[in-house]
Order: C-alpha cells, then structure tokens, then sequence
C-alpha cells in the first residue's frame, strides 16, 4: 500500500514539473514576425547556455535570439513615423506583453512599430543588446518602402531599462545611425548608488564592474548635441527607478540645446506603460501623440 501511495504520489510530482517547465507562448497580434539573428550569427555572443522561457505574463528570459514583431499602421490615419519599441525588465528579462499591447495602441494611431525581443546582456555583455536595437532602426529604414514610412523618420521608445536602452542607442550610435527622436519612460539613467537601478547595472556591466564603466554607461554623462529629440515620462511616487534619473538625463538635453520635453505624473509608480488601468492612460496618450506631431 506505502509503495501504491509513493509511486502515485511521484507521478503526480513529475506531471506538475512537467507542466512547470512548459513554455508559455507568446500572445500577439503582430502583421509579422522576423528573426534577425541569434548567438551564432550576430557580431557578438551573450553567451547564453539555458534555454528561453516565457511565463505566463509575457516576460521572456535568456534570450539568445533577436526577434522583430511589425505592426503596420493603420491605413486609415497612416503616419510616415516608425518607432522601435524596447520592452524593459530591468535588463534580466524582456517584458514582451507591455510592448505588444504599446505596438496595438500606436497601430490604432497609423503609426507602424517593431517590438523587439532582444537578447539580453547576461552579467556584463553590454555591446549586445544595442547591436540588436540598432539592427532594428537598420531594417526599419532598409525596409521603409514595404513598411510605407519615412526612412528618416524613425525613432526609439523605451520603458524602465527599455529606456537605458534607448537613451543607451541615442547616444552610443554613430550619429548619421542615431534614431529620429526617442520617448522615455521611467528610464534608467544613472549607475549611482543611491539613485540607479543597480540590478539593472548588475546585469548590463557584470558585478564586477569598474566605477569609470558605471560612469561611461550612466547616459547622462553622454548626451551631446546631436542625441536625437527626446520626450521623457515618468511618476513621481516610482521607487523602482527614481524619477531623478530622468531629470539628469532632461538637465543634460538641455544644456547641449537638444529639443526635449519632460511629464511627470503625480502617481503610477512604476510600469505603468502598457499596462492596463493606468489612471493617466488617457493623458500620457495624448501627450506622447502630440509630442510627436510637433517634430519636424
């Protein structure tokens, strides 16, 4: 009877691991999806060795290939615009379900998008996550006509260390590469011990990183005159990611004359772009639209 119970009782313990360790699919309503390259193929290696995995809300982990989900546009107020839309996840993971659910709100507006699923930088392989977000304004441009946009035109979006990565391509691209405008949302700026994201810094430079390499990655000591028109957005009650990171970056936009214009919101904390019940959706929205209806 004992041995009845055990074995009953480890089957019913494999068939649960089993279910564990199935991956969830990703939900989306992208017109196409294009794998740009992986480890094998791209200039760099995240050196990678577990597999991915999606959970059950849409977030991907150890990512090890570089994915483009399009949304067109709606014909109906079609934009000449193309943003490359950087889901965050505090550089550890890829919170793909809040960038599909941005891509479908700027598909509603006629703006085209690609959500890219980039690989992630793995304790300290930080060239590998912007060569993907660079890939992404390359294809966009190389793509224009199919996609019915502007190749000059194109610009960036980026929430939570999304936005590092943004303000991260604004500003390492060479800059005839460098996206047309790029939007901001509750950015990770600073390596800064008191103000920074440090998990974040932890997973872009490695643990053992140098304080010259924190200083050279915190994104505000690198704004020049040609980092590209810049909106920031964030809340003021976020304790994820202090929204003294945005003001660094908006102070040092300013000083080298670059356009940019900065929203806070009274709360929201953090993580609230493209996640449902937000109570200033509505505000951000249009804010976002008519930032972007004043660049040139």
């Amino acid at each position: 009877m004992k041995r009845a119970i055990f074995t009953l009782a480890l089957a019913l313990f494999s068939v649960v691991a089993i279910s564990a360790q199935k991956p969830y699919v990703l939900k989306h309503t992208a017109d196409r999806v294009v794998k740009h390259w992986d480890n094998a193929t791209a200039p760099h290696s995240n050196e990678e060795t577990k597999d991915e995995y999606i959970n059950e809300k849409g977030y991907a982990f150890h990512t090890s290939e570089t994915l483009f989900y399009i949304y067109n546009g709606n014909p109906a107020k079609k934009s000449d615009k193309c943003i490359i839309i950087l889901p965050g996840g505090g550089y550890s993971g890829v919170v793909m379900s809040k960038g599909f659910r941005i891509a479908e709100w700027l598909r509603e507006e006629g703006i085209t998008s690609i959500v890219l699923k980039y690989r992630l930088p793995n304790y300290g392989h930080k060239e590998v996550p912007l060569e993907d977000a660079q890939a992404a304004l390359r294809y966009a441009r190389e793509h224009a006509a199919e996609l019915g946009i502007d190749p000059s035109k194109v610009g960036i979006l980026g929430g939570s260390a999304g936005g590092h990565l943004a303000a991260y391509t604004s500003t390492f691209t060479p800059d005839a590469e460098k996206p047309a405008f790029a939007i901001l949302i509750y950015p990770v700026i600073t390596g800064d011990s008191w103000l920074g994201h440090i998990s974040s810094y932890n997973y872009l430079l490695g643990k053992h990183r140098t304080p010259d390499e924190v200083e050279q990655y915190s994104l505000h000591n690198r704004v020049s005159a040609t980092t590209p028109p810049t909106l920031l957005m964030l809340s003021d009650d976020d304790r994820v990611v202090p929204p003294a990171n945005s003001m660094l970056y908006y102070k040092a936009l300013k000083h080298h004359g670059v356009k940019a214009s900065m929203y806070t919101f009274p709360s929201g904390g953090h993580g609230w772009a493209g996640k449902v019940g937000f109570k200033y959706e509505k505000e951000y929205k249009h804010l976002m639209l008519d930032w972007l209806s004043t660049l040139k």
